[in-house]
């Protein structure tokens, strides 16, 4: 709740004037019975027209004023509640671009999705009612038991022994609510998730024909979130009916106690009219605590996921477990046994020694053991005694303008050197030096804006086709006209609607795999950048337009240091290295020549693969 209030404090001069206008709306209302007592009780009996007229008419005014009092709150309330809910949505927005990729794993997708929908608008609702109903329903109840002391003490005090006891239900069956709705976020992340594989891989869902196994297990998950919010549902609803129970036995008792009261002449009989109306408004006031309840269990829980995702520590390991080490680790980039000065021989890339293990997080615990930690501390957070490395003692080197090929089976680790040298993750053993300085020194915007990159799942976004290589970043078309004829995708720009070409409006549903992968080449080669990394980019495109690609590439970027994984042995045969993985060992490294003599599994991939296109 800490993280409501904290934004509720930004906003604290809006919010103290719709609890201010609700307050003097309550007070409006809470009048209203006393009027009318004094009205049946003193006016009426006096016979004097003028002063019924006179009263009725104050009565009318204070039931304006009270509506319209309470309209205007409700209306503040709900605003400030979307400026707060907003707030922390993009709040949360930011703090998940900046997560690390163990941070992001331990997460996921799904569960960040329904944070930032369904957890937010659970906030959001807490937010509009702690300015309305958290007034009223207070005034209802505190309002009316003191006015129906000031009218009749004796009575009300069937009303205040019952308090306690009203207060102590809500309260008890209220605190089970948090932990239920907590769990019932986790099963709607589940169904998040679902939903998510469904949508985006609905054509492999048809092509295989598994429309009915997906609907089962949709069903399946469904079921479960419906089950545990049934479950909250009914232990939060629970309140009313006993509520209301007691209030209707203590009602019952002011209505006996009050009609003998007003046959011994002790009381008049507009005080018992009064009473009701006020028992019928601290009834009210009751229900709506409870209600308030059920929304503060939902708010709290979904309160506490955000928090945990806000408290998540995305400040950069340069700042934290490595500090004191940059300098020294920049002072070691070079060793003794590498060539110094300006003549172009320094590495200019350098893994040495690098190891990195992915790993799960304890799904009960994900995400506190998350928040608040840095990657070092999250590490030790995994389950498990021991995770298999993605990369074991990964050491080689690049210089300026050279080229280098990847390549090994599915899931030996080629993606994940890229993931390290962009600092997505960061590596569990060794250093990574770019220009002579770790890639912990820098900061990361400013590290990644040195690469150009393709990944194997890349994204076309719903815009023009300028706008998805530009990606905001304002560059040259000139520059922009030139990537695209280096990535061979000249011909389909230029098929497109004409005068539209660049202004055409593309989807990712509508493209080819080999006009994606094309264009997923020409984003990466518009910012001209220093590294260019093409992660399996040309597996959709026919040998004769990667070659063609790859060609272009290097008479037209001689400068960019490239390094292209592939699963092709003909993709990477001309680079100045190829370094060859297996199981996420270096089992090769050298030119293709040299690989062919000495690395069998590289001979063997060879053979078959040119044995194939023979």
């Amino acid at each position: 709740m800490k993280l409501i209030f904290k934004h509720m404090k930004k906003h604290w001069k809006l919010v103290a004037l719709a609890i201010l206008i609700k307050f003097l709306g309550s007070v409006s209302e809470l009048s209203l019975p006393y009027i009318l007592e004094y009205i049946i009780d003193e006016i009426v009996p006096s016979g004097k027209l003028t002063r019924v007229l006179l009263w009725g008419s104050l009565m009318f005014v204070t039931a304006i004023v009270f509506r319209a009092l309470n309209v205007i709150a409700n209306k503040r309330a709900i605003n400030n509640a979307h400026k707060i809910s907003y707030e922390i949505r993009q709040s949360l927005f930011e703090k998940t671009m900046n997560l690390s990729g163990t941070q992001f794993d331990a997460l996921t997708l799904p569960s960040l999705i329904s944070r930032m929908t369904s957890d937010s608008y659970n906030v959001q609702a807490f937010v509009a009612q702690l300015q309305s109903l958290c007034v009223r329903a207070p005034m209802m109840l505190l309002g009316g038991l003191i006015m129906t002391m000031l009218m009749d003490f004796k009575l009300s005090l069937i009303l205040l022994l019952m308090m306690p006891v009203l207060i102590l239900v809500i309260y008890f069956i209220s605190s089970r609510g948090i932990p239920m709705y907590t769990k019932v976020q986790k099963k709607l992340d589940v169904v998040v998730r679902i939903m998510r594989e469904n949508i985006t891989g609905i054509r492999v869902v048809k092509a295989l024909s598994k429309e009915d196994f997906e609907r089962r297990r949709f069903a399946k998950s469904n079921q479960e979130l419906t089950k545990s919010d049934v479950a909250a549902a009914t232990v939060m609803a629970m309140p009313g009916p006993v509520i209301q129970f007691l209030l209707n036995i203590g009602l019952s008792i002011v209505v006996f106690v009050g009609a003998y009261r007003v046959n011994l002449g002790e009381i008049k009989p507009g005080v018992i009219l009064a009473f009701l109306t006020y028992f019928n408004m601290i009834t009210m006031g009751v229900m709506g605590l409870s209600r308030i309840f059920t929304t503060m269990s939902k708010a709290s829980a979904s309160a506490n996921r955000i928090a945990e995702v806000l408290a998540m520590d995305t400040t950069e390991p340069a700042e934290l477990a490595r500090k004191e080490q940059l300098t020294e680790d920049a002072a070691d980039a070079i060793s003794p046994a590498s060539p110094q000065g300006n003549d172009g021989d320094q590495p200019f890339i350098r893994f040495e020694h690098v190891s990195f293990s992915y790993g799960k997080l304890d799904p009960e615990n994900s995400v506190s053991a998350a928040a608040g930690k840095n990657n070092s501390d999250q590490m030790a957070d995994f389950g498990g005694e021991s995770r298999e490395k993605a990369l074991s003692d990964i050491t080689f080197t690049m210089k300026k303008g050279e080229t280098l090929g990847i390549i090994g089976p599915t899931g030996c680790g080629k993606s994940t050197i890229v993931n390290l040298l962009m600092r997505f993750y960061e590596a569990d053993e060794g250093s990574i030096i770019i220009d002579g300085k770790p890639v912990a020194a820098y900061q990361k915007d400013e590290l990644r804006r040195r690469f150009g990159t393709v990944f194997q799942n890349d994204m076309i976004f719903q815009n023009t086709l300028y706008e998805n290589i530009d990606f905001e970043r304002k560059l040259d078309p000139k520059a922009i006209r030139g990537a695209v004829e280096d990535a061979c995708a000249a011909e389909y720009v230029d098929g497109l609607a004409q005068g539209l070409q660049y202004e055409a409006t593309i989807k990712g549903a509508n493209l080819s795999g080999g006009q994606k992968q094309r264009m997923f080449v020409a984003r990466a080669l518009a910012g001209n950048p220093e590294i260019l990394i093409l992660d399996d980019s040309s597996s959709a495109l026919d040998y004769k337009t990667d070659a063609a690609m790859r060609k272009a590439i290097l008479e037209h970027h001689p400068d960019c240091t490239l390094i292209l994984i592939a699963q092709r042995v003909s993709s990477v045969m001309n680079m100045d290295k190829i370094l060859v993985l297996d199981n996420g060992k270096c089992i090769g490294y050298g030119t293709h020549e040299e690989l062919l003599l000495c690395c069998k599994d590289y001979r063997e991939t060879y053979e078959v693969q040119m044995g194939a296109m023979a």
